[in-house]
């Protein structure tokens, strides 16, 4: 493993990111080098944040950070203090990873952007035709005419 990175440092040069490796807790000698695109998020309700930070690949404490810097990620502690995350928390935590380490923004800018799209996301008011009085007054006749059916059948 460290062979094969030491081969991929020589070859990128010296400005280029490491990549992202995924590694067994059972075997560490056998690492796949991983896309962001690649994670796959279990189909459960809630996730540890262990669990979290092995499939974000990214230390415990740096989730435990972004949460201060990040008002979106608010997970859940359950009855003994164990940070619990929600799929959106993840999905989150995935999103602000590939902002920061990946389009190189900082945390400020990120926050920013995140803010920015939440607001984009928001839905727009539903336009409601206009109505001219002539309209309105049909629409009232119509309803005083089923009034008096109505009142005419008791």
């Amino acid at each position: 493993m460290l062979e094969r990175l030491k081969e991929w440092r020589r070859r990128s040069g010296p400005r280029s990111p490491l990549p992202t490796v995924a590694m067994s807790t059972r075997n560490r000698a056998t690492a796949k080098v991983l896309s962001p695109e690649e994670v796959v998020i279990p189909d459960k309700l809630y996730f540890r944040i262990g669990e979290v930070a092995e499939l974000c690949r990214l230390p415990a404490y740096v989730l435990r950070f972004w949460e201060t810097e990040f008002p979106q990620l608010k997970p859940v502690k359950s009855s003994t203090g164990q940070r619990m995350y929600r799929r959106k928390d993840v999905d989150m935590l995935l999103r602000i990873k590939k902002l920061l380490y990946d389009e190189g923004f900082t945390i400020a800018g990120a926050r920013q952007h995140l803010k920015e799209s939440k607001a984009e996301k928001s839905q727009a008011l539903l336009p409601f035709p206009q109505r001219s009085s002539a309209d309105l007054k049909q629409v009232r006749q119509g309803l005083r005419e089923i009034l008096s059916i109505l009142s005419k059948k008791r």
